[in-house]
């Protein structure tokens, strides 16, 4: 049976715009991976440049991003039903622990880390998303996660090794690191509570919303234990600041939801595995953290265990659902989609 010309140019149209999709799914994966990874050089960076204390800075921080959380969650709510009592209290909740406390121990974590420790130790959370979720299924572990965690530890475990030889504390790099872990955990409790939500009311809804509930909390913080004259900082850490608000937190959420739309959040999530990576380069570049060949192991095994994490979730999803690879390996195509919704709506992991 012949094909006319006029399907088969149809046709081919329709695989250029596909391939058009695609190419720009991975452009737009990629600037996400790499300006979230750019947060934790503008955090060393804004405390380089002037004496500044972690609450101030994460104070102008969400200054900043607020104005437009609050644009997108007005145009997010365009037509929907107004919030339920339940749902507001449940956002304010996983706001406070989410966006707030993991925020809040991410940027006191790295006074005392470099930015290359902290972000692959805040690259955990995916493994811990896994722990949670056996928890509360009573389930045990399996194999392949066991495998995942072991690898994923081990590489921290070297790349903190890497941090004590060459630094001049070890016990505040260990405190660094604990408060970073503590961020991770944080966040992990966030994804798990925020599924139901995210698929209420939506993603962009729902983040917004929890951002905004974020920065209130960091704005009486600040107003209850410092003096408003502090905010007025350095023209640099202004600089450095409004760069955290809104090219490391507002793009990068933009950014992940158009990835996600058009090549699915797995691909999406296995492009975003290169964001620790880009940390390291950006930190060897910008603040000239050392790299040697520990620390690029430690980085390589941390990154083999969140994909090896992320394998059954992405062979159970061949059927119809697009999980990330944050998702907890147990979930069902339902919880997967939501699970996707939480892990495209995080803007910048803290």
């Amino acid at each position: 049976m012949r094909h006319s010309p006029r399907r088969s140019q149809v046709a081919l149209v329709d695989s250029n715009d596909r391939s058009r999709a695609v190419t720009w799914g991975l452009v737009c994966a990629a600037g996400s991976a790499i300006a979230f990874s750019a947060k934790a050089i503008f955090v060393k960076l804004a405390y380089a440049a002037a004496p500044i204390d972690a609450i101030t800075l994460l104070a102008l921080r969400m200054a900043y991003a607020a104005p437009c959380y609050a644009v997108l969650l007005w145009w997010s709510g365009r037509g929907r039903p107004r919030w339920q009592p339940h749902a507001l209290v449940r956002v304010v909740a996983l706001g406070m622990l989410g966006y707030y406390l993991a925020s809040l121990l991410d940027f006191m974590g790295l006074v005392y880390v470099s930015a290359a420790l902290e972000r692959m130790v805040l690259f955990l959370y995916p493994t811990m998303v896994v722990v949670i979720g056996a928890a509360l299924q009573r389930r045990p572990i399996s194999r392949a996660e066991l495998w995942a965690l072991l690898l994923s530890y081990a590489g921290i475990g070297a790349m903190m090794w890497h941090d004590l030889t060459v630094s001049d504390d070890a016990g505040a790099t260990l405190l660094g690191c604990a408060l970073v872990f503590a961020s991770a955990v944080s966040y992990a409790i966030y994804l798990v509570g925020a599924q139901s939500l995210i698929a209420g009311v939506g993603s962009v809804r729902f983040t917004s919303a929890a951002i905004l509930v974020s920065s209130a909390c960091v704005g009486l913080q600040f107003a209850a234990t410092r003096p408003l004259a502090q905010l007025a900082a350095p023209a640099s850490v202004q600089l450095l600041a409004l760069a955290m608000g809104l090219l490391s937190t507002v793009l990068p959420t933009l950014l992940l939801g158009a990835a996600i739309k058009r090549i699915g959040s797995s691909r999406t999530a296995l492009v975003g595995s290169m964001g620790p990576v880009a940390t390291i380069g950006l930190a060897a570049m910008l603040l000239d953290e050392p790299v040697s060949l520990l620390e690029l192991l430690g980085a390589g095994l941390v990154l083999a265990g969140v994909v090896l994490v992320s394998r059954p979730v992405r062979a159970a999803s061949a059927g119809g659902s697009d999980a990330p690879a944050a998702a907890d390996t147990s979930a069902t195509p339902d919880r997967d989609r939501v699970r996707d919704s939480a892990r495209s709506s995080s803007p910048s992991r803290s």
